[in-house]
């Protein structure tokens, strides 16, 4: 395979940013261990913002997501962790991520988080 994962996200200029537009991003194969079991959670992710000076490369933020794979993480704890390297990254005027986990053990878990400049 010739695309790795990988803990950088590229940015590129806001095209637009004297305007307040919203991007919404759906990511629906994301995968993480149980820290527990060490079984495979699998999430849809929904990344919401509205963009400041600078917007995230989505090619960079696949194989962001692709660092999760092989790695334990509660879900309050990677939610947090996910939205603090994107809020570090671009600084945006408002973003939200909603994770939604596919149920394991009878339960869904939903973990949803919002940031302000």
């Amino acid at each position: 395979m010739t695309t790795q994962p990988s803990d950088q996200l590229e940015t590129f200029p806001n095209p637009n940013p004297n305007r307040d537009y919203t991007i919404i991003m759906d990511i629906p194969e994301f995968t993480c261990l149980c820290p527990k079991t060490g079984q495979p959670d699998f999430a849809t992710l929904k990344i919401e913002y509205t963009p400041d000076k600078l917007c995230i490369e989505l090619k960079s933020l696949k194989l962001y997501m692709w660092t999760f794979r092989d790695r334990g993480a509660f879900h309050e704890a990677v939610t947090n962790e996910i939205l603090d390297h994107l809020v570090n990254a671009i600084d945006p005027r408002w973003i939200k991520l909603t994770m939604k986990f596919n149920v394991r053990g009878g339960i869904y878990t939903d973990v949803v988080i919002e940031h302000k400049q």
